[in-house]
């Protein structure tokens, strides 16, 4: 037999795999007196085996084929990290291979508003829950603050908590059980870092053993809350709370002790022995709630029960560790003890990235707007035949607040409007337009919705007396209490006022009213600082 035509019509295929891979991977040299091609004849390759063929390792004719493709456009260029362009070289890695993929994944977040209205954001894995704060109060178009705050709501347990502004919305909506009724609530809690304001209200004298915490915001000019954030150390608090037996409805009065290490009462009265203290719960490992109905889903003695909830209890009331203080000032302090234990200096880095954030874009750009023509503003007076610039700032203040209250005079007002009438019953009307205005509300709603945004001195509203048809009704917190101011009409002169002091001192409307107590306490046991308010979403 002729070799050579032999070796032409058996010749194989140029670049053959499983050729190549058996010549190769085998090894074998050829016998002596044969060529080198005719060995390869003699090898009998079994294709039915598998070959190793490496990932990295392209073909020549792929190669060839790939490279003259032209490259297609990506049609969706925002999913990708990479160019949006489809290139077909060879360093272009797919997803399967360890390449770009997408990471940048939204998810939907429904958050209600007081009035109940609903509304669904797309956020990512990563959005925090001021991140989503921030959102609401740029579509909702209203005033931003470190107030405002997102509330985690469990009707069918009764339990609510605010969430802090670090906390990951998605992981928290992921831990709740499927089908339940658990929501996100968007109101304001001005308890929420009143720690660190400097505000005289909350712990009571019993419940610190180094020395008495007369405030959570009195505790920073005490260096208390200082000492804690700088070095981590914290006194011991303890005192008296009612708790709850796990399966049953009785309630003991016990003495609690909040340590690093967690929460424990003694068995034996006040005794801090360790042979009488009882592990209760670990703090770290849980979530502090505020319980929204105590008495009736768990006869609670008193209104003021917080509980908490492990982080792996997804459903049930088996592993709620419920608690119960003696009024609101107690529970106050207890929980916010809890929050600091819990994330220590992480609270004060939220308060000043929450204050030093800007409200929204429009209102940042109002402000720079606002500073480049208030620059070029300057006080001048006009009473005399000719004008003249106001140097002494004293001077230039007085001369506003007498063309403010000039302004809001009837008999200035006249000017502007067709008729005397027609500006009173502008006067009688404006105050609707007021965010801490709310109208037809009974009392123990306005409890409810006071309670709810923070028991914290100056929180109030002003709404429709239910007695009184002509009269309204200051609902002011003060010392966690809240207390109710009527407000009547009056005539002097045929003229409207309002008064909250039989007539004692006038005030045009309502606004006027709100005005002045904002700056002076008057009557009232403190100036008006925070207004309850409620958006739409």
């Amino acid at each position: 037999m002729d070799l050579e035509a032999l070796e032409s019509s058996h010749s194989p295929a140029p670049d053959n795999p499983y050729e190549r891979e058996g010549s190769t991977s085998r090894g074998l040299t050829p016998h002596k007196g044969l060529p080198e091609k005719a060995e390869l004849l003699s090898l009998d390759v079994k294709r039915s085996q598998p070959l190793l063929i490496h990932s990295g390792r392209r073909l020549r004719d792929e190669e060839s084929r790939s490279s003259s493709l032209p490259d297609i456009p990506n049609p969706f260029p925002e999913l990708c990290n990479s160019s949006p362009i489809l290139s077909n070289t060879p360093n272009s890695s797919s997803p399967l291979e360890g390449g770009p993929h997408v990471s940048t994944i939204l998810q939907v977040v429904k958050v209600y508003s007081e009035d109940g209205t609903c509304r669904s954001l797309e956020v990512t894995a990563g959005a925090t829950a001021r991140h989503l704060c921030d959102m609401l109060v740029e579509r909702a178009h209203c005033l931003s603050d470190e107030s405002w705050s997102l509330v985690e709501l469990h009707p069918h347990l009764g339990l609510e908590r605010c969430l802090e502004d670090h906390e990951s919305v998605v992981e928290v909506q992921a831990m709740w059980p499927a089908g339940g009724d658990s929501k996100f609530i968007f109101r304001k809690n001005f308890t929420k870092y009143e720690l660190f304001r400097g505000s005289p209200v909350s712990t009571k004298d019993h419940m610190s053993t180094v020395k008495q915490i007369n405030g959570y915001g009195r505790a920073c000019s005490d260096n208390y809350t200082q000492n804690f954030l700088n070095s981590g150390s914290w006194p011991e608090i303890q005192g008296y709370l009612h708790m709850k037996e796990s399966g049953r409805k009785v309630w003991k009065r016990l003495f609690f002790f909040l340590r690093r290490s967690g929460l424990y009462y003694s068995a034996k009265g006040t005794s801090k022995d360790p042979r009488h203290l009882q592990y209760f719960a670990d703090v770290n490992e849980s979530n502090a709630y505020c319980l929204t109905q105590g008495k009736k889903l768990y006869s609670a003695p008193t209104e003021f029960g917080f509980c908490l909830k492990p982080y792996k209890m997804r459903s049930g009331t088996k592993g709620l560790k419920i608690l119960c203080s003696d009024d609101e000032q107690s529970r106050t302090c207890w929980l916010t003890a809890i929050r600091l234990f819990k994330y220590g200096a992480q609270l004060y880095k939220n308060y000043q990235l929450s204050r030093r954030s800007p409200h929204s874009w429009a209102d940042l750009k109002k402000q720079v707007q606002r500073s480049v023509s208030d620059s070029t503003l300057v006080p001048m007076d006009f009473s005399g035949c000719t004008g003249r610039v106001i140097e002494n700032p004293l001077e230039a203040l007085s001369v506003a607040l007498e063309e403010a209250q000039s302004w809001r005079c009837p008999s200035y007002m006249t000017l502007f409007v067709h008729s005397y009438t027609h500006c009173i019953s502008i006067l009688l009307v404006i105050h609707k337009t007021q965010p801490w205005y709310h109208g037809r509300l009974s009392r123990d709603e306005t409890q409810r919705l006071i309670t709810q945004q923070g028991m914290v001195d100056g929180v109030f509203l002003v709404r429709e007396s239910t007695r009184n048809p002509k009269g309204f009704v200051l609902s002011l917190c003060h010392l966690q209490k809240i207390k109710h101011y009527l407000i009547l009409p009056c005539e002097e002169d045929a003229k409207p006022f309002y008064s909250m002091d039989d007539g004692q001192t006038k005030f045009v409307d309502l606004i006027q009213l709100v005005e002045f107590h904002q700056i002076n306490r008057g009557i009232l046991p403190c100036t008006l600082k925070h207004y309850c308010t409620s958006v739409a979403l």
